[in-house]
């Protein structure tokens, strides 16, 4: 999931395509529906963004009663009105009348605790939760930014490379050489805290991980890269992980895993690693569906395809990943230069889970 920020914004606003009394406002490459006449081009106001629960004042003010996501009507979530997808809500609490929204956009004031909003926090099923145990050795996963929100991580003809993301579950492993070979299992929910998952045969992180031998490809990591840590990320998938299967049954040994993403820490350094030069043939990867210079264009189509995993296109695409094709730093994000772009079927699917 993304960072969550509630900051006001620069507003470019669009015709809205079938409805006469709406109109499109854009918030990098996002848009969201808005009343006619409530904005203009150049106009600031302040962006919610998709995935953001909301108080029930602040609800009743925007006269959202009974109109958003989750079983208390309180989640943001991506929605059609009237044909157009609408992503995060565009508005000017009273909350923040005196504040100067122009003043607040330039310095990138972030008004989320002020106006009492949080990030949504999916629920852990049995299958993907367990015991736990502190883990300060564990290399946790990143958030990852949505491309459209932040259009400035890549520049127009950068080489990139494009991978399908998948809908399941992020699966850590972090295997350390220098406390005996020691393995930590975990989850990005578990991870973020430090937590790593006792070995559990039940639990599905260790299933895939004992499944697909990770440990043992990343022990031969950490002795081949002189590494004294070596971080495994990959995407646990099926039915009974997801409501997107791809084909595989994450209750039966059909479970699927598929890596994302390889570091290491080399002489005292988290590095990020080229995963398909270190692990092709030896783990699954996800699949990679471009490598060419950046396009927004095409990194959107790219999202809105159908899944590619199963060789059968059996359902709907999450989205990509975009990476630079040489790992790099970027001052949008503050780390490293990676982004996402989510498909909107996807997000407008129905009877979607979201766990983690």
């Amino acid at each position: 999931m993304s960072t969550l920020r509630v900051t006001a914004e620069v507003l470019t606003i669009h015709e809205h395509p079938n409805a006469d009394a709406l109109e499109l406002a854009q918030v990098g490459l996002y848009r969201a529906v808005v009343a006619k006449g409530a904005y203009r081009t150049g106009d600031t106001a302040l962006y919610i963004p998709e995935q953001s629960v909301l108080p029930a004042e602040l609800i009743d003010e925007l006269g959202l009663t009974g109109r958003l996501a989750g079983g208390k009507s309180d989640r943001v979530k991506a929605v059609r009105l009237r044909g157009e997808l609408s992503q995060g809500i565009v508005c000017r609490p009273r909350a923040l009348a005196e504040v100067d929204l122009a003043r607040a956009a330039a310095q990138g004031t972030d008004f989320a605790d002020r106006l009492g909003v949080v990030k949504w926090v999916p629920p852990i099923p049995p299958t993907m939760d367990g015991d736990v145990e502190s883990a300060p050795d564990l290399l946790p996963w990143v958030d990852i930014e949505n491309i459209q929100r932040y259009p400035g991580i890549f520049a127009p003809g950068e080489a990139v490379v494009l991978t399908e993301k998948l809908h399941g579950s992020a699966c850590l492993l972090t295997y350390v050489a220098d406390d005996g070979g020691r393995v930590h299992v975990s989850s990005k929910g578990f991870g973020a805290k430090s937590l790593a998952l006792k070995e559990d045969p039940r639990n599905l992180y260790w299933r895939a991980v004992h499944g697909h031998g990770v440990a043992a490809v990343a022990a031969s990591l950490a002795e081949r890269l002189g590494a004294r840590r070596v971080g495994i990320f990959g995407e646990v998938y099926g039915a009974g992980v997801q409501d997107l299967s791809y084909g595989a049954d994450g209750r039966r040994e059909t479970l699927g895993y598929a890596v994302f993403d390889v570091s290491a820490e080399i002489d005292g350094e988290v590095r990020w690693l080229d995963p398909v030069a270190l692990l092709k043939g030896r783990l699954p990867l996800v699949p990679c569906l471009y490598e060419g210079p950046y396009d927004a264009g095409l990194v959107l189509e790219a999202a809105a395809g159908r899944e590619t995993v199963s060789g059968r296109e059996l359902h709907v695409r999450e989205g990509v990943v975009i990476r630079p094709a040489a790992e790099r730093y970027s001052p949008v994000t503050g780390g490293r230069a990676i982004a996402k772009a989510i498909s909107g079927a996807y997000l407008t699917r129905k009877g979607g889970t979201e766990y983690e």
